[in-house]
């Protein structure tokens, strides 16, 4: 483990001021929300390249300060920490410049196109000695939370095979940016399976070895209002098999043409564990209850208790608000504890790291059809 991150605010009994360099509907559903019910934050400035939604945001959010040169804000003294939500092709040039002038960074997944431009962003955040941290949501998720307790408090046994589906019914018309390789790096390999990968990751430890392809079905030709565009060129499916150092083995799908899997905007995302004594499954539409069963029973459900449902002073309020997205705020109180707590932030740059060194190996096993090994990733 690398050392506590040795710059922090100026007092910690002053708030944190954030910026938020991305004013998008992520920002809107998870950080600023996040933000406004941590009393140790205080959203400081907003940041989007789009001057008319600036506008629009610092109304809505109360906020007095906006602009659209993300590098001048990441250079101003007034800024403690950011928090981008951009475009993936921008991610590397902003963390990086924000690290290197002291500031706390929070980057969306994935953190930028591939892992050599990611291992850039984490060795700068690390050498600066700020905090990092990858937006990998759903680890906050109730039913996860509570599913890493019960492996590794032994309930399971010895863990032996992961699985992860991520299924949603999105429209077969534009994603804009994220539909192009040079703007995203993948579509839902990077958009979706990689927060997968990531709980495998952490769930399971390191991969030796996977193989994995991805698929292109929609052309996405057209936008919502008919309107002609460049078609895609990233995939809208992706699946791996993986091989774990422990010998344990997993199972990956995610798609975003699965007719019929609306779930109320939510989409079906599911992960389990079968160990030799028992298997838990987490599902997104229900994040206060796992499924669980051993031998001789079916799988029942399980309500997560209470200390899993948020972390330990989190001020979010327990049975507020919709179940699968008001866990999303934790992140932000994540983010806010390690800076004022002088520590790493959980998931860190390397976690993000990790997961992208797999995601590249997924595409190269596409483009070879042959198994890729994964390596061990310096701190």
């Amino acid at each position: 483990m690398a050392s506590p991150p040795a710059r922090s605010i100026r007092s910690t009994s002053q708030p944190v001021r954030i910026a938020v360099i991305g004013a998008g509907a992520v920002t809107a559903y998870h950080h600023v929300p996040g933000i406004e019910l941590d009393p140790r934050a205080r959203l400081a400035a907003v940041c989007d390249a789009d001057p008319a939604l600036v506008d629009r945001r610092l109304k809505e959010w109360n906020c007095t300060r906006g602009t659209t040169d993300a590098l001048q804000l990441c250079a101003d003294p007034d800024i403690d920490a950011v928090i981008i939500a951009t475009p993936n092709f921008t991610h590397r040039e902003i963390a990086i410049a924000a690290a290197r002038q002291g500031k706390h960074v929070m980057c969306e997944k994935p953190l930028a196109l591939n892992a050599a431009q990611v291992r850039e962003m984490y060795v700068a955040a690390r050498d600066a000695a700020v905090v990092h941290m990858t937006a990998f949501t759903y680890r906050f998720a109730p039913a996860m939370r509570y599913l890493r307790h019960l492996l590794r408090a032994g309930e399971l046994g010895e863990p032996r095979h992961f699985r992860s589906q991520r299924f949603l019914d999105l429209p077969e018309t534009s994603w804009g940016w994220r539909q192009y390789q040079d703007k995203a790096g993948a579509g839902d390999l990077f958009d979706m399976t990689i927060h997968r990968i990531d709980f495998a990751l952490d769930l399971l430890g390191p991969l030796a070895r996977i193989c994995g392809a991805v698929a292109r079905f929609a052309p996405r030709d057209r936008t919502a209002d008919g309107q002609s565009c460049p078609p895609s060129n990233v995939d809208d499916w992706s699946a791996l098999i993986g091989e774990f150092a422990s010998g344990a083995v997993g199972v990956w799908e995610g798609t975003t043409l699965a007719k019929g899997y609306g779930k109320n905007g939510f989409g079906h995302e599911g992960a389990e564990i079968n160990g030799s004594e028992a298997s838990a499954v987490y599902r997104l539409h229900e994040p206060n209850t796992l499924l669980f069963g051993r031998t001789g029973s079916d799988l029942a459900p399980r309500p997560v208790p209470d200390e899993f449902l948020r972390p330990t002073g989190s001020p979010r309020p327990l049975g507020a608000g919709e179940p699968a997205t008001v866990f999303r705020y934790d992140l932000v109180w994540e983010f806010v504890s390690a800076i004022v707590e002088r520590r790493e932030a959980v998931p860190s740059f390397y976690d993000g790291l990790r997961s992208q060194v797999v995601a590249d190996a997924v595409l190269a096993s596409q483009a070879t059809r042959s198994w890729q090994e994964i390596p061990v990733e310096a701190r």
